[in-house]
């Protein structure tokens, strides 16, 4: 589609239009980590958000038809951690596999949090409380600790990643 081309679409009829229109949108690339029975696990989100200082919560939304949804749907503590441009082979390890976090550089936290190195932010949280969103649930969790760094962040634009370089 031209720069100058605006097209009007039905969301309900038209998928791909509605992902393309999403997709102007540009995030951040966050990872977000939880235990399991199965150790530490971890999936790659870009639906990242804060939503309150007081109290400190932020909030992610996993699609139920991920493969991994079962391990974030029912945790009762995870960490979001936002990329860092240098760490887009983490994330492409993430995507295609959900314990590729035990081959990336991390650490475990006093409550055996899967930690990885080197994200600009971390947000460890305990489950605030979910709700129900169509095809993907949200996850609100309350920030019991969290760590930042410098630097410039991983992007999403476009179904490209990229990075950010303040002007």
């Amino acid at each position: 589609m031209d720069a100058g081309t605006i097209a009007t679409f039905d969301p309900s009829t038209d998928a791909d239009s509605f992902r393309g229109a999403l997709g102007t949108f540009v995030t951040g690339v966050t990872v977000v980590t939880t235990d399991s029975p199965e150790g530490p696990v971890a999936i790659v989100a870009n639906s990242f958000a804060s939503v309150s200082l007081d109290p400190p919560l932020v909030l992610w939304s996993p699609a139920k038809s991920s493969k991994r949804f079962e391990h974030f749907a029912g945790s009762r503590r995870f960490a979001i951690h936002v990329l860092a441009a240098d760490q887009r082979d983490i994330c492409a390890a993430i995507i295609k596999s959900k314990t590729a976090i035990n081959q990336i550089p991390m650490h475990l936290s006093h409550c055996g949090m899967p930690i990885i190195n080197g994200a600009m932010a971390t947000f460890e949280c305990n489950l605030e409380a979910t709700h129900d969103a169509g095809d993907h649930v949200i996850i609100v969790g309350r920030v019991t600790k969290a760590h930042h760094q410098g630097g410039d962040p991983l992007v999403f634009h476009g179904g490209k990643y990229g990075g950010f370089h303040p002007s």
